[in-house]
This record gives structure tokens, sequence and C-alpha cells, in this order.
């Protein structure tokens, strides 16, 4: 990153930068452009000019995008400290910032992560792990999906139908597959292209054979059965009117990845 700041001494100039950048002076390398000249009497004419150049690393890349965007949105820049997590680093966006940049259901917070991703890896092949919270939603939206997912099984047991969730990001999915992977008599899949892609549920359990079915029929039908004699037994015919694009859409695909962990690299 590379900035020419403007002070009425150089000593000045480089304080700027250093609370720009969020770093010590002794990080940043500095070219001095212009220094103010001391007139007849002593005193100072013009400004200081500097030039700062920081090498900024990845998650700091990203914390910069994400402060400057949200500056745009809101009118003021939060803070964002960075910590570490298993093959990258987690931005944590001041609380303040809450209502900016969570949106419905985490959909804005998402949207800015995968932007930061971007910006901090696009001069560089090695793919690095981002991922932002705020205000702890994370962990409450996992609880969230935590509750569905073991609801959502437990439906699937009780009816023996596959159990359709909506749409999810890779990391929402994940959520789901970890907790059904622990229930007995459920298991779990995803179908679809992103943006639709989602988790179906599904019991592995049969259902019992309701053997008595066939005498409620008869009984429903009391006198009347003898009088109507045989009756020819009708099998239905079974007619596919999918469309192609339903056919296509069921097609079977590679399902996420458990092991990668919950901020694992996400496909777009």
């Amino acid at each position: 990153m590379k900035e020419t700041f403007t002070a009425k001494t150089v000593n000045e100039a480089k304080e700027l930068a250093a609370a720009r950048f969020g770093v010590p002076q002794e990080k940043i390398s500095f070219t001095t452009l212009e220094e103010p000249k001391r007139g007849l009497f002593g005193g100072l004419k013009g400004e200081a000019v500097v030039e700062a150049v920081y090498e900024m690393s990845k998650p700091e890349l990203a914390a910069d995008y994400v402060k400057r965007v949200i500056k745009a949105m809101s009118g003021s820049e939060p803070s964002v400290e960075i910590s570490d997590i298993e093959g990258g680093s987690l931005l944590e966006i001041d609380p303040s910032a809450a209502d900016v940049i969570i949106g419905r259901r985490g959909e804005t917070i998402d949207a800015m992560q995968y932007l930061a991703s971007l910006v901090a890896n696009k001069h560089d092949k090695e793919y690095y792990r981002l991922a932002l919270d705020c205000d702890g939603f994370r962990d409450r939206r996992k609880a969230q999906l935590e509750e569905l997912a073991k609801r959502m099984a437990q439906k699937a047991k009780r009816t023996g139908r596959t159990v359709s969730l909506e749409p999810m990001n890779p990391y929402e999915r994940r959520i789901i597959h970890s907790v059904v992977t622990d229930m007995e008599g459920v298991t779990s899949r995803s179908i679809g292209d992103e943006p639709y892609r989602k988790v179906l549920i599904s019991s592995t359990e049969k259902r019992p054979y309701r053997s008595d079915s066939k005498d409620r029929q008869d009984r429903s039908r009391g006198g009347r059965r003898g009088n109507q004699g045989r009756r020819r037994d009708f099998k239905a015919r079974s007619l596919d009117i999918s469309s192609s694009f339903e056919k296509d859409y069921r097609k079977p695909k590679p399902e996420d990845e458990l092991g990668s962990g919950l901020y694992s690299k996400i496909e777009f």
C-alpha cells in the first residue's frame, strides 16, 4: 500500500501514515517528497509531503477493505481485530457496525467475506482463508442451524420422507451435514448449483408395513363388495413429467466436504 501524506512537518506526516496503516513507523518505508522551508525570520513556509509505502499482509488487506466499505455505507469507519484461526485469520468487526454489516440471515456479511477474500488473494495463487464475524453473529447462526438440522432430521425419521432445506452457502451446509452425521437413522446430501445449492435430509430406516390397511378398505366398502363381483386390478402407469432442468438438477454431485473445517475455502 502506498499513499502520500501532507502535514506541517515531516514527523507529523509520518505519524499520519502510521495512524492510517495502523502499524508502527518502523514498519513503513518513507520518502520525503517536499520539506517546509524556513523564512527570513526562522518561520516555516509550505508543508511537508511524505510518500509512505507499507506492505500489508493478506488479513490486513482484507481488514482495510472491510473498513473502507463500511465507512462508505455508514459514514463511520469501524475497528477490525485480526486473530488466527486454523489455516487463516478471523476478522472481528466492531459491534457498532452490526446493523450495517450482518444483513438478513448473514447475507451481507457473507458477501463481504467473499469480496474481502478476493481482495486479499488476488495477487497470490496460494489461497489464504479469511472469515468475518461481528457481534458474535457466527456463533448465534451456528446454534440456529444446528437446532434446525436436528428438528428436520427428526421430521425425516418420523415421516419417512426426504426433507428439503432452503438454499445455503457452503459454510452453513457443512454445519447441517456435521449435525446429521452424528445422528442415527438419517443421512444428508447436497443438490443443485450455487447459489441455490441446498441440503436434503433423508431417513435410512424403513417405514413399518401396515398390513391392516387392506382390511380397513374392505370394511369401508361393506356389503357392496359382494354385489360388485370380481374387480380388475388396475395398476397406474408411472409417468415421468419432470422437465429437462429438473432432471439435470437431480444428477449426482460431490457432497460438501466435512473435513475441511467450517471456515474452509468457498468455491463460487
